[in-house]
């Protein structure tokens, strides 16, 4: 079963970097969580947490923020090494909170899309 990732297809930063793993990889389904209104169904996640993390789905599990593109990057061949480095307990905190400071700076520059992922997932 392909892994699953759920990115904001409306952040540059974040479209610009999924489409760079899209060309190198094709065994993972890539998921906008700004068009496909299901996505807060199959993750059960709110609109808020959606928006202000990288989230994968792999093996039954769903990932979000920095374990998600340590998932995401073992899966890339290029990128196993990076990955499996990033899970050492000391690069892994320090990744963590690296993630989380951008992670934060990118949701306030996109939280006007809050609204439109409420009214898109309250459609269904």
């Amino acid at each position: 079963m392909k892994s699953k990732v759920y990115f904001n297809n409306s952040c540059s930063i974040c479209r610009f970097e999924i489409n760079h793993y899209k060309k190198i990889t094709s065994n993972i389904d890539w998921v906008d969580i700004s068009s496909n209104k299901n996505t807060k169904k199959d993750t059960n996640l709110d609109e808020r947490f959606l928006l202000r993390r990288l989230h994968l789905f792999k093996n039954n599990t769903l990932y979000s923020g920095i374990d998600a593109f340590i998932e995401l990057w073992i899966e890339i061949p290029r990128y196993k090494i990076l990955g499996n480095l990033l899970k050492k307990p000391v690069i892994y905190q320090i990744s963590w909170i690296f993630y989380e400071i951008i992670a934060i700076i990118l949701f306030f520059k996109n939280k006007n899309q809050l609204n439109k992922l409420e009214r898109l997932y309250n459609e269904s």
